[in-house]
């Protein structure tokens, strides 16, 4: 059993588990005042509309194919009649997809940050290494869909998918030995993913635990003026 496996594949994504959740709840606990968004639309809007939306569209997507991808057994994309080439195959054409839409996004987004004297003079240190860690990871996924014409049988996918699967049944010893002769490509992806993570607490992204899912199913709110103009 290779160390440096069992560690960054076995140990710390449980590590980052526990950074995660544990981090989110205390800081939700003990710093409220920071649980926000903190846009800087107000800053700049031009061309902030369009970022915002390519990239937030991308990577909701994007996330959604990875839980479905990792998440869901593939005894059940067996049962939908879906083979391993075939699920690769949705995968790199819907992950390309959005993965292209999403590096639109956030290539604006970065550069934005970056040279925007503005945005860049009103944004932490923590903003601006978490935004490049995401473009990053982004930019190492793209580049997972050109390594994978490789080998199109779909059998890295299913072990990827058994990794994940045992990291959540707790048996790290036996997941890492479906992650520890791909290609470097994929387990770059891998452990910068589990880092992003371990940094959440201690960023902006924390809002995504915020998201106004109950928004939708409100009651309108009904707003009447009186005679002048005045609202009531």
């Amino acid at each position: 059993m290779n160390f440096t496996d069992m560690l960054l594949f076995g140990i710390y994504p449980y590590i980052a588990s526990v950074i995660f959740f544990l981090g989110s709840l205390l800081r939700y606990d003990r710093e409220q005042y920071s649980w926000k968004a903190q846009s800087s639309q107000m800053l700049d809007k031009k061309y902030f509309r369009v970022a915002s939306v390519f990239f937030h569209v991308g990577i909701i997507m994007i996330f959604a194919g990875h839980f479905a991808g990792l998440v869901i057994p593939y005894e059940v994309w067996d049962f939908l009649g879906i083979t391993l080439a075939g699920k690769q195959l949705i995968a790199m054409g819907v992950g390309g997809f959005f993965g292209l839409i999403c590096f639109i996004g956030m290539t604006m987004l970065v550069y934005r940050r970056l040279f925007n004297p503005r945005v860049r003079a009103s944004s932490s240190t923590m903003d601006t290494l978490i935004l490049l860690l995401i473009y990053w990871q982004l930019i190492l996924g793209i580049l997972t869909i050109f390594v994978s014409t490789g080998h199109m049988d779909g059998y890295v996918m299913k072990d990827l998918m058994s990794w994940s699967r045992y990291l959540l049944t707790f048996r790290p010893a036996e997941a890492i030995g479906f992650v520890a002769d791909l290609h470097w490509i994929y387990k770059a992806h891998i452990f910068w993913g589990v880092t992003l993570f371990v940094l959440f607490p201690f960023s902006r992204l924390v809002h995504i635990w915020s998201v106004p899912v109950g928004y939708f199913g409100r009651n309108y709110q009904v707003v009447r003026r009186r005679f002048g103009g005045r609202k009531a």
